[in-house]
């Protein structure tokens, strides 16, 4: 699965870890985390993350 990076603060997402914090299981692919999520580091929405390539 793909990580993600917040293009503000640079926190990525990894899926294998997911965002236990936040209600996101590990696992959890970042095209299934529900549409109101925020970066967890400084609160962003999901539309700020970029594909890590």
């Amino acid at each position: 699965m793909d990580k993600y990076v917040c293009l503000v603060c640079g926190y990525e997402y990894d899926p294998e870890i997911g965002d236990p914090d936040n209600g996101i299981k590990p696992g959890t692919n970042f095209k299934y985390i529900p549409g109101n999520w925020v970066c967890p580091l400084c609160g962003v929405p999901k539309s700020e993350f970029e594909k890590i390539q």
